[in-house]
């Protein structure tokens, strides 16, 4: 296993990009509203097609739902020259730190 930087809810740094890597029922339920989305499984071909925000320049905090398999990302992006942080705790902690979450059809936002 190796180390991967963490950030909590509370230290997320204000211009930091958050990557949502859930499945789609998952970020359907209930996300952070300015989060991008992109399952874990789909992230590779996305970085090679289609980045969009997601630079080698941003800071990139890599949310799921606990933490796991937002620690797999954020050690990938981190190899692949990025400054990716993992959301320690994930959207369940972002959801008992009571911050604010959408879901897509509009009904009141879970963790999934």
């Amino acid at each position: 296993m190796f180390d991967v930087p963490t950030v909590s809810v509370d230290d997320i740094p204000a211009d930091a990009v958050i990557l949502d890597v859930r499945e789609d029922y998952e970020w359907a339920a209930g996300h952070i509203e300015s989060a991008i989305h992109v399952p874990m499984n789909d992230l590779p071909a996305r970085m090679n097609y289609e980045p969009g925000e997601l630079t080698p320049e941003a800071t990139i905090v890599v949310a799921c739902k606990m933490g796991g398999r937002s620690a797999q990302v954020t050690g990938w992006l981190n190899q692949q020259g990025f400054r990716a942080l993992n959301l320690d705790g994930g959207m369940l902690a972002w959801a008992t730190a009571h911050r604010p979450m959408v879901a897509e059809d509009g009904r009141t936002p879970t963790v999934a």
